[in-house]
């Protein structure tokens, strides 16, 4: 009898053990949950726990991977801090569940953004049907928070006909003057797209911290100097909105050795640290003129409140950063799981953990034709296998 008792006990505490682990870390094997069948996932959800906020990221940029960054951000979240996270992707309807990051015109899950507390969005130049749209739109009127990422800042691009679309005012080159003027970039996020400042593919961006800045909750745990990434610094115009506040500025960063298309860097490394020198570049008017890149030095990271007409206020933290390259970086990725947790309102763990999950072989970026992502046919499925 003692024996069966031991027994009983023993599986018990096995059982309870089992369960406190899920609770804590969630399970990135469930919620795999758009289809029965992997042919026809069109979307990647991982449960955490139950207490624990809800988070869509919205992948779609041709360029910067953002089809692996935000699986890996919401691996990050789920496994290391519990959080619930969806992650969305561009496909073309006549090939359900195959990654596109060409398709512009469909995203499909956006309804998950119903009841979502944080929307995470990493997309560039998408024009989505108003089916699609609407939710974006009454996720913005209820003021709830948002993380832009790169390309965020040019999200969408609609035609200048109205009549093809009802939100046509947050496309990036949306000019007629009224509170929309310059789109969803600039409305929400505090900046559309300008230019880029920095070398494309040539020169890296060292985060810099102010020293009026460095107490705050974004920058906890950060040691300095190891926010970068090989993405160049984008242009943005100064000053910014006096809505927005500047957390962070790019130095734009020489590379120390040759340039080399084969490494996934494209040569440029973390300890590169010779500022830019100063370069000759045409004006609006078309003159020749001396630039100094780093002074001033382009905003990278910054926050903001947001509000649309008929909506309620929402917190936002928008950064220029965020390539799946760019999440290699201890800094930037802490940075971002920060970030995530101020725009929740949720206090910043002192060092919060940021270990990458699985094994994380990010792409280098780079623009791709429509016959190669045909011809690759990458599974919605198969991209979490390969990142895992």
């Amino acid at each position: 009898m003692k024996n069966h008792s031991f027994k009983f006990l023993h599986y018990l505490i096995i059982s309870l053990f089992l369960i406190y682990q899920f609770d804590v870390q969630g399970s990135p094997s469930m919620g795999l949950m758009s289809s029965r069948q992997d042919s026809t996932l069109k979307w990647l959800k991982w449960e955490g726990r139950s207490d624990k906020p809800k988070i869509v990221f919205i992948s779609g940029d041709e360029e910067y991977r953002s089809e692996e960054a935000l699986v890996q951000f919401a691996k990050i979240l789920n496994v290391n801090h519990g959080f619930n996270c969806t992650v969305l992707f561009a496909q073309d309807p006549n090939y359900p569940g195959i990654i596109d990051p060409n398709y512009q015109n469909n995203i499909p899950g956006l309804a998950s953004l119903a009841d979502a507390d944080l929307m995470v969005m990493l997309i560039r130049f998408r024009s989505l049907p108003d089916d699609q749209m609407r939710y974006i739109n009454d996720y913005l009127k209820s003021g709830r928070p948002i993380l832009g990422m790169r390309t965020a800042t040019h999200a969408f691009k609609f035609d200048i006909d109205p009549a093809k679309s009802n939100y046509s005012h947050y496309g990036n080159y949306y000019e007629e003057n009224n509170i929309w003027k310059g789109g969803f970039g600039r409305l929400i996020l505090g900046e559309k797209w300008i230019a880029h400042h920095g070398a494309h593919g040539q020169q890296s961006t060292l985060g810099i911290v102010p020293k009026e800045i460095q107490d705050h909750p974004i920058f906890k745990g950060i040691i300095p100097g190891t926010i970068w990434g090989a993405t160049d610094v984008y242009a943005i115009r100064l000053p910014m909105r006096n809505d927005a506040v500047p957390l962070l500025f790019g130095q734009v960063t020489e590379r120390n050795g040759p340039y080399d298309k084969k490494d996934l860097f494209f040569g440029m490394r973390p300890s590169d640290s010779e500022p830019a020198a100063i370069v000759n570049r045409k004006n609006e008017l078309g003159d020749i003129i001396s630039i100094d890149l780093n002074s001033p030095m382009m905003p990278i990271a910054w926050i903001k409140n947001y509000n649309i007409p008929e909506g309620k206020e929402g917190r936002v933290f928008a950064t220029t950063m965020g390539a799946s390259i760019d999440l290699v970086a201890e800094g930037t990725r802490r940075m971002l799981v920060n970030a995530a947790y101020w725009c929740l309102g949720l206090k910043v763990p002192e060092k919060s953990k940021v270990d990458l999950v699985g094994n994380y072989q990010p792409s280098q970026y780079g623009f791709f034709d429509d016959a190669y992502w045909k011809d690759r046919a990458l599974k919605i499925s198969k991209l979490n296998k390969l990142l895992d």
